[in-house]
């Protein structure tokens, strides 16, 4: 350090980063922190483009421990990763001819989530099937192979993004303020109580917000939401606001939340004014971001959801 100095270390040993792949920055979980570390200077890949295949070749096959949707156990699955067909997929059996899920990866996001999985490499993966939030949970033993996947599945073929650069859906990684795309995060989403209706009580439940999708769950570990709310923009008649209706009642947690669209008011409470807060930041984020066109095509279909 004291004969090259920083800048000099850099442009060595960063010099072929891939655009797609994470950096990591210092709120981000162990797991990421070390192999970006390990990549760096142990391994050498950003130096040695040949050292990237792992994430770089567009095809990647392997087994993960994916949890069961109804049991809740972790068994080995066998993943395919095609960037040909812009698909992830899983086996039930690592003979079975056909996948038991095709994830397409233009749709596809994915957080670390170690605390909620109870694996230091616990991996939430996101995906749309007939127009419906899922979610599967996976980890590996080997933390390098874990991560390998994560950014091979950032250099998939994506909307806006790719392998010549980042788009905006790869950018936030937070998973209450995530946007659609692949995020590294770590931290969990804050639980917020929740009523549709201002005459109905509320109940507790597990938030997520993936683009413009907020999503509620009864568990964190569900594979499926309770619950959709489009958040358009404000042009679009979407606003949110500070607290909650003075008539509302039912609700033991102090720091409100009033999600208004244009057919209904959506009320939450948050337990701590931190959790309020980083809540009306991301929200706001949405409303204030314009429609894309093809984001008024999802609005259509949640206001004709029965």
């Amino acid at each position: 350090m004291a004969s090259r100095g920083n800048a000099i270390a850099r442009a060595t040993f960063e010099s072929r980063v891939p655009p797609f792949y994470y950096r990591p920055s210092a709120s981000d979980c162990p797991l990421l922190r070390e192999q970006w570390i390990r990549a760096k200077y142990e391994r050498q890949e950003f130096a040695h483009p040949e050292r990237q295949e792992p994430y770089s070749a567009g095809y990647r096959e392997g087994f993960l421990w994916k949890r069961g949707r109804d049991n809740g156990q972790f068994l080995s699955r066998k993943f395919v990763l095609t960037e040909r067909e812009g698909a992830l997929k899983y086996f039930n059996r690592s003979d079975a001819k056909e996948p038991k899920a095709v994830m397409k990866i233009e749709h596809l996001n994915a957080t670390f989530q170690p605390a909620k999985i109870g694996h230091p490499h616990g991996l939430q993966v996101t995906y749309l099937k007939d127009n419906s939030t899922r979610n599967i949970f996976v980890y590996h033993e080997d933390g390098k192979e874990m991560v390998d996947w994560f950014n091979a599945l950032r250099a998939g073929p994506r909307c806006g993004a790719g392998r010549a650069g980042m788009g905006p859906r790869l950018q936030d990684q937070v998973a209450h303020r995530g946007r659609r795309g692949l995020g590294p995060t770590c931290a969990l989403t804050p639980t917020c109580a929740l009523t549709p209706q201002q005459t109905e009580g509320f109940r507790k439940r597990w938030f997520t917000m993936d683009d413009r999708r907020l999503m509620y769950f009864k568990d964190p570990l569900d594979a499926f939401a309770r619950g959709e709310v489009f958040i358009g923009s404000r042009e679009s008649g979407y606003t949110v606001l500070d607290g909650l209706p003075p008539s509302t009642q039912g609700h033991h947690w102090p720091h409100g939340i009033t999600i208004v669209t244009p057919e209904r008011r959506f009320l939450l409470a948050c337990e701590t004014e931190s959790e309020q807060r980083a809540w009306m930041e991301a929200l706001r984020k949405v409303v204030d971001r314009p429609m894309l066109p093809q984001e008024y095509a999802v609005e259509a279909h949640f206001k004709h959801k029965p």
